[in-house]
């Protein structure tokens, strides 16, 4: 039996770890070869919240997918850095001989200020990378996927934040509702070509990007230290079903679906792995 994207190639931003290893593992299980870049910093406006992936987080990801019998090209580039990104992408086409998947995943996470007390800094990283990083994405790889002519499909990763408004996290907001509108615009545009285009919208994931105190904060803001128990329940709250955040597996499942040849006419579409937050 072969897998569900046998023979395909994906290209992953933010494959370092979290969601963007979760994606590589996954799609590589189902057959897929990988192109991926990831930052291996950590973002100086960033830095107050949490760290960023690191090389050996990166070689951690080629290890793993390596270890499934796969191929894997991983860079270390910017989305920021359009050059960057378009000559990682081309040179994983061109050892890799095409590309069909994509998913759009690296993003970093800005929080706990009132809209009017934002840094500039932290407003620009997070616009740049969050939003004008899917932008660079779909742009460096689309002249591929057309002149394949042989379709392809494109996951950009929004948010709940994307779906509805969130206190205290204007940029990050912001950049998750442009990235639905990206993927509206790039779902009429790329239709003719057989190329699909959708967003996931998933709730707080079990990630670096929330597992951290300052995160914790933002829900227990009178506790100096919490923990992660005490946010476990704060952010249980806020979802529907009965769990504080879901798994990195849980996004890279409906990954897979829109990859796969099981989503073929889903195009156009917000999928949402959210336990009900965008409900509730």
């Amino acid at each position: 039996m072969t897998g569900r994207v046998e023979g395909k190639v994906a290209f992953i931003t933010g494959i370092a770890r979290g969601q963007g290893r979760s994606h590589a593992v996954r799609l590589a299980q189902e057959g897929a070869d990988i192109i991926g870049i990831d930052l291996c910093e950590t973002v100086p406006s960033i830095a107050r919240y949490y760290d960023g992936a690191t090389a050996e987080d990166m070689a951690e990801t080629v290890r793993q997918v390596e270890a499934l019998d796969r191929r894997i090209i991983a860079t270390k580039a910017d989305v920021r850095d359009y050059d960057a990104l378009k000559a990682a992408v081309d040179d994983g086409v061109a050892q890799l001989g095409h590309v069909d998947i994509v998913s759009a995943n690296a993003g970093v996470f800005a929080f706990g200020d009132k809209t009017q007390d934002v840094t500039d800094s932290d407003w620009q990283d997070v616009i740049d990378i969050n939003q004008t990083g899917v932008w660079h994405t779909a742009k460096a790889v689309i002249p591929h996927l057309i002149d394949q002519g042989t379709g392809g499909s494109i996951i950009l990763t929004s948010s709940t934040a994307g779906l509805k408004g969130t206190p205290n996290v204007a940029a990050y907001t912001a950049a998750k509702h442009a990235v639905v509108g990206i993927m509206r615009t790039l779902a009429v545009e790329l239709a003719p070509y057989s190329v699909r285009v959708n967003t996931v919208h998933p709730t707080g994931v079990a990630t670096p990007m929330i597992l951290n105190e300052a995160a914790w904060r933002l829900f227990l803001p009178d506790e100096a230290h919490p923990t992660q128990e005490q946010a476990a329940k704060v952010f249980q709250t806020t979802n529907a079903l009965p769990v504080p955040w879901v798994e990195a597996i849980d996004i890279s499942n409906a990954v897979l679906f829109l990859a796969s040849d099981e989503a073929r006419y889903v195009t156009g579409t917000e999928l949402k792995v959210d336990a009900g937050y965008t409900v509730k």
